[in-house]
């Protein structure tokens, strides 16, 4: 049953946890549970911003399949999740901008520490004040650090032991004056950048790299490929290498944090913003605020 045991007010974060909603950043994992230990948490990121939270719906199964993927137990029904973000969202002012993060874990380990025990899965809703960023356009480069493949790690899921790897490509990008990189699989195919899904067009096309188990296949990114499609524009998803990217007429990004945002510079080559770009994140707007 939910129980609320803090009056509503407006704050930068509240968090669902064992039954109620709390003000701030609850802390809830010690240092024995498995989750801070061995990094065996997944999680999804949802967004609400000018009164809309779109494909909230979406979000919130995703972290239950996550969970079966990565052997944790969903013991949260998509319908609570839905439930329970739209009364979080009411919480903070109409216009807020805000991170919407389900997220579950184990408590403990078992059989010498390093196995988790899937019945002891916990969870909680994060929710908290995120701006969006102003799609001014970033610098991208090469990365020297690649996605794995499914033998290798959880592709298969939004989990957070991936993204350390995801954050090192960023740190040693922005090292060398760049905002971001794109990040290659094990072949030497273009994956995505190190917080986004990618795409390019060329000749009136719009490309981005087919799935093919190295980076999750965003539902950001599901979205804008239909939303150009439906508006009569060829979308291909297909094997891409970082040369296919530096040829480019355009490139822009997709991802729950800035939705669609345009490069402006990959290496020293300078780009504009272009026309697929612009539609895409038209498209994209019309669809969260309808």
């Amino acid at each position: 049953m939910v129980q609320t045991i803090a009056p509503v007010s407006f704050s930068q974060t509240w968090t669902f946890f064992e039954g109620a909603w709390h003000d701030g950043n609850v802390p809830i994992i010690g240092p024995r549970t498995h989750a801070a230990w061995l990094g065996s948490t997944v999680f999804d990121g949802a967004r609400a911003f000018e009164g809309a939270a779109p494909d909230l719906d979406r979000h919130c199964a995703r972290v239950n399949q996550s969970a079966i993927n990565f052997m944790l137990k969903p013991v949260v029904d998509t319908e609570t999740w839905l439930g329970l973000a739209r009364e979080g969202i009411a919480r903070f002012d109409a216009n807020a901008e805000l991170y919407i993060r389900p997220m579950y874990w184990p408590q403990t380990g078992s059989g010498g520490g390093v196995l988790f025990d899937p019945e002891t899965t916990n969870w909680c809703l994060c929710i908290y004040v995120a701006p969006m960023p102003p799609p001014t356009g970033s610098a991208i480069t090469l990365s020297p650090f690649r996605r794995p493949t499914m033998e290798t790690a959880p592709v298969d899921c939004k989990a957070a032991c991936l993204y350390p790897n995801n954050s090192r490509a960023l740190m040693e990008a922005q090292s060398r004056g760049f905002d971001n990189a794109l990040m290659l699989d094990m072949l030497g195919n273009v994956a995505e950048f190190g917080n986004a899904n990618v795409f390019m067009a060329k000749e009136g096309v719009v490309y981005t790299p087919a799935p093919n188990g190295t980076f999750l296949n965003g539902i950001t990114r599901q979205r804008v490929i239909d939303l150009l499609r439906g508006d009569g524009v060829s979308v291909v998803e297909k094997t891409l290498r970082y040369r296919d990217f530096q040829t480019a007429d355009e490139i822009f990004s997709s991802g729950n944090f800035a939705k669609v945002a345009p490069i402006i510079r990959i290496d020293d080559r300078s780009l504009q913003p272009g026309p697929f770009y612009s539609r895409a994140r038209k498209l994209y707007w019309e669809f969260a605020r309808g």
